[in-house]
């Protein structure tokens, strides 16, 4: 079946293995074009670094026009960030226009790991520490970059 959306979802795919933004990946599921599983690097000088964080994404035949559902599988301890992984991101919600490709979602969730902003925080832990201790908050930080390494002997 092929739909717009779908049509849509395989023109992103292929501009994603044909131009890779650096530092992230992201592919469909095996059996469905809707779901993804994507992988974005800790940036370097963040306390990210060296970090692999797994998300998945799932759209609805309503993409492009509306956002896909974006959420971490890794643990990840980001001001922006719920506690069941989906992302507080202006591009995912109330911004969101059409012209965002899977690239650009993941191009700037990775800079929202660069950039928090703990004045719109899903962790209220998280944006707290990073204001008011940052020591303490990237110490947290780096102990869900080393459990992202250790994502693998979950599959």
């Amino acid at each position: 079946m092929s739909t717009a959306a779908r049509r849509r979802l395989m023109r992103d795919f292929k501009r994603l293995q044909e131009d890779p933004p650096a530092g992230v990946s992201g592919a469909p599921t095996e059996k469905n074009i809707m779901l993804w599983n994507a992988v974005i690097f800790g940036p370097h000088d963040t306390p990210f670094e060296d970090g692999t964080f797994k998300l998945t994404m799932e759209f609805t035949e309503e993409y492009p026009n509306r956002p896909p559902t974006v959420r971490f599988v890794s643990k990840m301890f980001h001001p922006n960030v719920y506690a069941d992984g989906s992302i507080c991101l202006d591009i995912l919600q109330n911004r969101w226009s059409p012209t965002y490709d899977v690239s650009a979602i993941l191009t700037s969730i990775q800079s929202l790991l660069h950039d928090p902003n703990p004045n719109s925080p899903a962790n209220n832990e998280a944006a707290q520490l990073y204001r008011e201790n940052r020591r303490e908050y990237e110490k947290k930080v780096s102990a869900t970059v080393q459990a992202s390494w250790n994502d693998d002997d979950d599959d």
